[in-house]
């Protein structure tokens, strides 16, 4: 009965609840619909969207009048009042003609118009990605003004802004909805891989240059944020499906699919769900050079050749030293290697999903609890110290939160594992030692050789004709690429994660992350301040196969804490000055802790005209890498410099050669890591000593342990409007102490270096190993640039805009010539795009230019000149509001003039594409 009762008196509170029904259209100054436009009760969380027809409904318990607010990303903001229920409304909002009202967060980590923000900011929002002439939006942030994007592969795109490049790019952060989307195993993001779905992408802000005092370690050279969008404010059933072909000289002519789909449903006020799904499948850009690393006047004809893109000729041995012959020459003689194409299918695929449930417990609160997933899987080639097929990667994470306007406070863990990824130069190697081992390879070059000699040559063969024919003896009955044999070994070898025999790596690693931030802006009028803080635990576990865990993962964490404090000072009612000042302290356990503060100023004479000035520390963490690695590349063994990882790593080495015995030396010795950092000579002064035969030309290296990086970061900035041209300058100066790199030194297998005796013996016999040492500079790196960039509405149509960005590193490399900062950017870029989004009824296209300046590629992989190079992207679109849809014909790299970003990849070729959105709000 009490229950009858108790249902009879919920169902009665029910029919006299009171709600207030809205309907109405938002429309532009040309009565065009505006779809996806947020309607918002003024000073509450309730709100909804526009559909595709600019159309919307809102329901809710608020009693007439009151006030409702309408914003839409490229319109100006506006209200409109509503006074009774059932009311009708038709809403006009006015196209903004400047981008300087358009709001971002990621610069002070509050609201602010872009036009106010104290730092360079770039932002892509939907209006951009809509009309974005590239494949698609991620590919699309490389128009943004100072931003680089280096390809990698077609799936694996890197993210640069001012200099200190590589696709392992730590100098760099993306966040997605919050969440570090770096990859635990190697610290950096792998491009959009397992990165957002674009229908679900609401705004991307990119901050260029160092923002360590709010976000922290690796928030140094750049912040790239993406934001998805709410399933309170974007409802329904989007779908993107794109099809089109990939064309490139050396792979031909290829099929590409990009499909995602999103669905949203706000089950009621309080509560609401969405789903992502996404698919991309291509065939990535053949890297095919076969250009010698070292030397391009070398060809396969060579008895010492290394091919960029040739693998397994990284093995070489100096022939008389192994043989002790005289009659054989004094060189080194390198395998014979296999091409990249025998030993990848080039696949291109990207696979992920993510799903989220967020909960709003409190009526006309914006108080928010939100638990999201993401997993993500597939295939791309990342090059670092070699070249990787990342084949069946997969990552995920799984974020809780919990926020309001004032504050949020987040936990999240990142976990990926490695799939069936190998490293392609180990295959080369290990597929030769398969069939053939170097010692027996070598024995059969070097008798081969030895036979012409001592026979007298009687066929008068030329030197290039010995060691030709040298080779052939060596390489009869070698695996070759097609053969049964040959995909035997293959097969055998990438499922083998030891690197002396195979080619695997593996990896499960893991961190746990959680943040946090309170701004009492609501609390206090003096000024709006901030405080936070973020702690962070790694988990490594390659099974020893990256790093030297090979007992049991490896554990470390590090935390930090800031505030920041900004105050407004009103001159008049147009001008004031806006300070900002903000500090950081973070703590590594491995390392003491330190202060990054930040200090800026931005000066607003009024609406239009805008003045910035910023000072601010960054700071890096030394990576995972840099620390823990253990992994023999080939040309030198990787040793990270964490002080329990110098021992942890070890090598048994056999130096039973010819000449040794009267050195009284052991035939086999253990070297660990710590020969790198304690007994070794710069690689540079080895090879000098090799030239003139001087021991006085070896120079001790005993590099320092890694330490933290530092950079102090000098910056002013104008954003201003001048009559129909919105104008956005910066200019930078930024100086790096401690900056981290590796350099490549020689550890002899005995004797001490500087002894003038022993360890000089050693080199000389070739008794010693190159490891690759992760330190810091013990000179100052600075750089410094500037960009300009122009955007105008030209007869009321067409969007023009234009930047120009100038990028310069001042250091002496010929000082330093064992030290490789990697710049990796050029000094010139110009980049400049037309469009319209309405050049008739229903009917956009957008152009885009980019150009870039010649450079040097520096990395472990491979050193040499990337040329300059120009592009065009071109697309046309046309919507259908009938169907919700817009279809879209376009091309990226339209000339067809391949170029290639980095040393040792593939050229980019052109991709065309037909694609249709349905319902994108």
């Amino acid at each position: 009965m009490r229950a009858i009762l108790f249902l009879a008196l919920l169902l009665a509170t029910s029919f006299g609840f009171s709600q207030t029904t809205v309907n109405g259209k938002v429309v532009d100054q040309n009565s065009q619909p505006v779809p996806g436009a947020n309607i918002v009760i003024e000073g509450k969380a309730i709100g909804t969207t526009t559909d595709f027809d600019g159309n919307f409904n809102l329901q809710t318990s608020e009693v007439p009048p009151f006030q409702l607010r309408i914003t839409s990303i490229g319109y100006s903001e506006t209200t409109e009042e509503v006074t009774s229920n059932n009311q009708t409304l038709t809403i006009v909002i006015e196209e903004s003609q400047t981008f300087l009202d358009e709001v971002v967060i990621s610069a002070s980590r509050t609201p602010e118009r872009i036009f106010e923000s104290p730092v360079t900011v770039e932002r892509f929002g939907l209006k951009e990605i809509k009309n974005t002439a590239s494949a698609d939006f991620y590919d699309g942030l490389e128009n943004l003004k100072g931003v680089d994007i280096n390809t990698n592969s077609l799936t694996f795109k890197s993210i640069n802004t001012r200099g200190f490049a590589s696709f392992g790019n730590s100098r760099f952060m993306q966040l997605v909805d919050g969440m570090d989307n770096s990859t635990p195993a190697l610290n950096f993001p792998l491009g959009n891989l397992v990165g957002m779905i674009e229908t679900d992408v609401q705004s991307v802000e990119l901050l260029p240059g160092a923002s360590s005092a709010l976000y922290g370690a690796n928030a140094f050279n750049g912040v790239l944020f993406m934001r998805s969008k709410s399933p309170f404010d974007h409802e329904g059933i989007s779908v993107s499906m794109k099809r089109g072909i990939t064309s490139q000289v050396a792979a031909g002519d290829n099929s590409y699919t990009d499909f995602g789909i999103r669905a949203a449903h706000k089950f009621s006020d309080k509560f609401a769900g969405k789903v992502n799904f996404g698919y991309l499948k291509g065939t990535d850009w053949a890297a095919t050079s076969e250009i010698d690393k070292f030397d391009p006047t070398r060809t396969r004809a060579n008895y010492n050749y290394d091919g960029i893109n040739v693998y397994g000729d990284e093995v070489s041995t100096n022939i008389r030293a192994a043989s002790g012959l005289g009659v054989i020459p004094d060189v080194e003689v390198s395998r014979t290697g296999y091409n990249e194409g025998a030993l990848t299918n080039n696949n291109a695929e990207s696979i992920k999903a993510d799903w989220g449930l967020y909960y709003r417990p409190i009526e006309d609160s914006n108080l928010e609890l939100s638990y999201v997933g993401k997993v993500g899987t597939g295939s791309t080639m990342y090059q670092g110290t070699n070249r990787y097929n990342i084949d069946g990667f997969f990552q995920e994470q799984h974020k809780f939160e919990v926020k309001n306007d004032n504050f949020f406070l987040r936990g999240y863990i990142v976990a990926d594992k490695a799939g069936d990824s190998y490293d392609m130069v180990f295959a080369g190697i290990n597929i030769n030692q398969a069939w053939k081992s170097n010692e027996d390879w070598f024995g059969d070059y070097i008798a081969t050789y030895a036979g012409i000699e001592l026979s007298g040559n009687p066929s008068g063969l030329s030197d290039d004709q010995k060691h030709a024919a040298a080779r052939a003896a060596a390489d009869t009955g070698r695996y070759l690429p097609g053969s049964t044999e040959f995909q035997s070994a293959f097969e055998r070898v990438i499922k083998d994660p030891d690197l002396s025999t195979g080619a695997q790596f593996k990896d499960a690693s893991k961190y746990y992350h959680a943040d946090g931030n309170y701004n009492f802006s609501h609390l206090t009028d003096f000024a709006d301040i901030q405080v936070g803080g973020s702690y962070r635990q790694y988990s490594l576990n390659s099974f020893g196969t990256i790093y030297t865990d090979y007992d049991s993962t490896i554990d470390y964490s590090e935390f930090g804490v800031y505030t920041q404090i900004q105050k407004t000072f009103d001159f008049s009612e147009e001008m004031n000055l806006k300070l900002t000042g903000s500090v950081r302290y973070d703590k590594s356990e491995f390392f003491d802790g330190f202060f990054s503060p930040r200090l800026s100023a931005g000066l607003t004479l009024n609406r239009d005209h805008n003045i910035r000035a910023s000072v601010q520390t960054g700071f890096r963490n030394p990576t995972t890498q840099d620390l823990f690695i253990g992994l023999n590349a080939g040309r030198a063994i990787l040793v990270g410099s964490a002080p329990d990882n110098l021992d942890r790593y070890s090598t048994d080495f056999d130096v039973s050669v010819v000449g040794q015995e009267n050195l009284q030396q052991p035939a086999m010795i253990t070297q660990t890591g710590r020969a790198a950092y304690e007994n070794s000579y710069k690689a540079s002064s080895v090879e000098m000593l090799g030239e003139t035969g001087n021991p006085a030309d070896l120079i001790v290296a005993n590099p320092d342990i890694v330490k933290p990086e530092k950079v102090t970061s000098f910056e002013i900035g104008y954003r201003g409007k001048i009559e129909k041209f919105v104008i956005d300058f910066s200019a930078y100066y930024n100086q790096y102490k401690d900056f981290i790199s590796q350099e490549v030194v020689v550890a002899p297998y005995y004797g001490t270096v500087g002894d003038g005796a022993l360890s000089v013996a050693a080199v000389a016999n070739g008794d010693y190993q190159a490891y690759s040492a992760y330190t810091n500079s013990d000179v100052n790196i600075n750089s410094y640039g500037a960009s300009l960039g122009l955007t105008a509405k030209v007869f009321d149509i067409f969007d023009l805009s234009g930047s120009y960005t100038f990028t310069k590193q001042d250091f002496d490399q010929a000082a330093n010539p064992d030290f490789m900062s990697s710049f990796n950017t050029p000094e010139h870029k110009f980049k400049a795009s037309i469009g319209s989004t309405d050049l008739v009824e229903n009917f956009g296209f957008n152009i885009a230019y980019r150009f870039s300046d010649d450079y040097l590629w520096e990395a472990t992989f491979g050193t040499g000149v990337v040329p300059e190079f120009h592009t065009i992207d071109a697309q046309i679109n046309y919507t259908v509001p009938s169907i919700k849809s817009v279809f879209k014909v376009g091309a990226s790299n339209l000339l067809g003039d391949e170029y290639f970003t980095a040393f040792g990849t593939g050229f980019i070729g052109s991709q065309y594409y037909v694609s249709w959105t349905i319902n994108n709000l």
